[in-house]
């Protein structure tokens, strides 16, 4: 990416978003940052502020809400006259199966999960468009859209409807000289990956990181830093020629069908 891009990232307090906003910061891009979480995205402005000696600005909101989404996006237009690169990381979820999911709860995932990053990318589109300026939206899925649990319906719902937005985002604003990009990462280490509990309560989240990492080819799985370094290269000029598609990193685990355990038994000598 070219220093001085304004850069706006959504779910910036934690994880992959924070990882993301510093990575920017430090390549010299000026933020603009948005969190449902007010004084954890406060302390990361500054943080980076200080860290960095770049220009970063936060609207506290929740995605969840339409009106906020206008708002957002006029915030940073208003300021800097530009978004270079829009990143679309919120998310929410709940752990539970269709059999149970209630409808409120599958319509609050995918207003945050997939209308707000569709309305997002189409405001900043159509102002980027009306200065006749490039522009990047990345959107951030997940590969359980590949490799459902069976545990989490309306995100996993998202998260597929999300790839395929992203394709035809590509096609609708490539003329334009705007490129749609997804990143699909496996599983990384977030508080997202540490909520899971079984039937009595019981936090089993360790387990299951266990059994994911089992069927993971390098063996664990990413850092916060190792999504946003993909986010901030397929927004860069290296990847000027990439559009429509989502990247997975996974570190291997999509296309392998077995877990190492397994593989070790048949072949103990070869895994």
């Amino acid at each position: 990416m070219n220093r001085n891009q304004v850069v706006l990232i959504t779910g910036a307090a934690g994880g992959i978003g924070r990882a993301t906003a510093s990575a920017f910061a430090s390549a010299g891009c000026k933020l603009v940052l948005t969190d449902m979480d007010p004084s954890r995205l406060s302390a990361l402005e500054e943080e980076l502020k200080t860290a960095h000696n770049q220009p970063v600005l936060s609207l506290a909101g929740d995605l969840g809400e339409t009106g906020f989404w206008d708002e957002l996006i006029g915030y940073a237009f208003a300021k800097w006259g530009t978004v270079d690169v829009l990143v679309n990381n919120a998310a929410w979820r709940t752990i539970e199966t269709m059999r149970t999911i209630p409808v409120e709860t599958w319509e609050k995932t995918m207003r945050i999960c997939l209308t707000a990053p569709a309305f997002l990318s189409r405001t900043v589109a159509m102002r980027m468009e009306a200065l006749k300026r490039p522009a990047v939206i990345v959107n951030v899925s997940s590969m359980m859209a590949d490799r459902p649990a069976g545990t989490s319906p309306a995100y996993i719902a998202s998260k597929g409807a999300l790839n395929s937005l992203t394709a035809e985002l590509a096609v609708t604003y490539g003329r334009s000289g705007i490129r749609v990009v997804g990143v699909s990462p496996g599983y990384v280490e977030t508080a997202l990956s540490h909520d899971y509990r079984d039937a009595g309560g019981d936090d089993v989240s360790a387990r299951l990181i266990d059994a994911v990492n089992d069927s993971v080819p390098l063996g664990r799985g990413a850092s916060p830093e190792e999504i946003a370094a993909a986010i901030c290269w397929l927004s860069s000029e290296g990847a000027s020629y990439i559009t429509g598609t989502t990247l997975v990193v996974d570190g291997g685990f999509k296309p392998n069908f077995s877990g190492y355990s397994v593989k070790r038994n048949q072949f103990p000598d070869q895994f």
